[in-house]
């Protein structure tokens, strides 16, 4: 076993699929960096909020103020510096870092999209994507490759089918192909786009979405790994990715997929495209030749392989641990996020904060809009881990303020996928003796129905 792993990750392949990926990636990102700038999405989501909901385990993690601005700048250029393959060891890394960063500055943002981005952009920093057709192939010839690693390309590829095998698999649900929720409830208020409008209207369509999307997340990266399907594949990822982005705003996502799923391509689509990059080049005086008959071939890192290799296997097991959890998983969201499940549920959620002193018993509600952003309060009042964090931080806050023997209680119910708003967190409990941790919230009420499904 251990010979055959060996002669796996010493197997060779044209080096063209990666700098292709590395090229439009860098663009894709820095395109990201621009239009968030430009939405004024940097002073909304990071600057103009006075409290921040931090991930488990990243409270220490400053806010850095109009310093965001710097980073963003830092994210941008590192971006563009990965696409070009200049120094591109350390740009990937201060890509990975800097835009990572970003994600965690508050988990009000999260997005599955960003998380794939981070992930990639964490594969890309042990592979040799800057080996071939890169700044970096110029200035140094010791990098120099026309070949690599099979494993290199092949592992971006895995990272790509694990997203849209388990995002497949997160829908089949009996919300989701029984009651074609929540689409029931998006597609219809997308009643004022031409041509679709009225058709969105209509319950065989909701339904023809849900199953069609299951399908399509299920199926897709078998099709995109077999040759003579991979065309076709190609078709559907563009055509769905484009209708996804029609019907909601998702922001750069269904173009990154978009782009991704050229890796699938052999090496020798990929060396049109750099073949078109060239000439390209070459009007605008820019390109240099470097002869493909002197590039040296750059020996495997098996470390690297090894880094690989685990990262792989965390996302494969990652998505799992909802199942440790004994609620149901739309209801508490243990273990939701980071599994890949895009776009599954719509919540609605009111949660009324009592500060009260323990002798005395005088009590007030908390005015949520006094601390949070509209778009804060939103996600807030629908996931219990944001619950308890803010709770804790109006605990610390009322301190300061010079109250005294506090408790921190809250009235909340949250509506899912359509059914009638439910009481959700325990009005009893007092949250400021409750700590975040892995462990199941058990002072999530129950959910008075049942999903049934994976």
């Amino acid at each position: 076993m251990k010979s055959s792993y060996n002669r796996y990750i010493t197997k060779q392949t044209k080096a063209a699929p990666l700098a292709v990926f590395r090229i439009l990636f860098g663009f894709m990102m820095l395109a990201s960096i621009i239009r968030f700038w430009s939405f004024g999405w940097i002073e909304t989501l990071y600057i103009e909020p006075i409290f921040s909901f931090s991930y488990y385990g990243f409270h220490w993690l400053p806010n850095l103020g109009q310093f965001t601005y710097l980073l963003f700048i830092i994210c941008g250029v590192s971006a563009f510096s990965v696409a070009i393959g200049y120094r591109y060891r350390l740009a990937i890394v201060l890509f990975f870092l800097s835009f990572t960063y970003i994600e965690l500055l508050d988990k009000t943002t999260y997005l599955n999209h960003y998380y794939f981005i981070s992930c990639l952009s964490f594969l890309l920093i042990f592979l040799p994507a800057n080996c071939y057709y890169s700044l970096d192939a110029l200035r140094l010839k010791n990098i120099r490759a026309n070949t690599i690693p099979a494993w290199s390309i092949n592992s971006i590829k895995l990272l790509l089918c694990i997203v849209y095998f388990f995002a497949g698999l997160a829908k089949l649900n009996s919300d989701w192909l029984l009651n074609a929720m929540p689409l029931q409830i998006w597609l219809p208020s997308k009643y004022d786009i031409p041509f679709l409008g009225d058709l969105l209207q209509q319950s065989w369509i909701h339904y023809a979405f849900s199953w069609g999307g299951a399908f399509y997340d299920l199926a897709i990266p078998f099709l995109l790994l077999w040759k003579p399907t991979r065309s076709i594949a190609f078709i559907f990822v563009v055509i769905f990715h484009v209708l996804t982005r029609i019907l909601f705003p998702i922001g750069m996502f269904p173009y990154i997929m978009i782009v991704s799923a050229l890796i699938f391509f052999d090496a020798t689509f990929h060396e049109r495209i750099l073949s078109f990059f060239s000439w390209l080049l070459k009007k605008i005086r820019l390109f240099r030749v470097v002869k493909v008959n002197d590039l040296q071939k750059e020996k495997s890192a098996k470390i690297a392989s090894y880094v690989v290799g685990l990262f792989i296997v965390v996302q494969l097991l990652l998505p799992w641990r909802y199942v440790w959890y004994p609620k149901e998983l739309f209801w508490t969201e243990e273990g939701y996020r980071f599994s890949w499940r895009v776009m599954l549920m719509e919540k609605a959620g009111y949660a009324q904060f009592i500060i009260k002193n323990t002798k005395t018993g005088s009590q007030f509600a908390v005015n949520n809009s006094d601390f949070l952003t509209p778009f804060q309060e939103k996600q807030m009042s629908t996931q219990p881990d944001f619950i308890l964090e803010y709770a804790h931080y109006l605990g610390t806050h009322f301190k300061s303020q010079g109250h005294q023997n506090i408790a921190v209680y809250v009235e909340s119910y949250v509506a899912l996928n359509g059914r009638l708003s439910q009481p959700f967190i325990s009005p009893e409990v007092n949250l400021l003796d409750l700590e975040d941790t892995f462990r199941h919230k058990d002072w999530i009420l129950e959910f008075n129905d049942t999903i049934q499904g994976i």
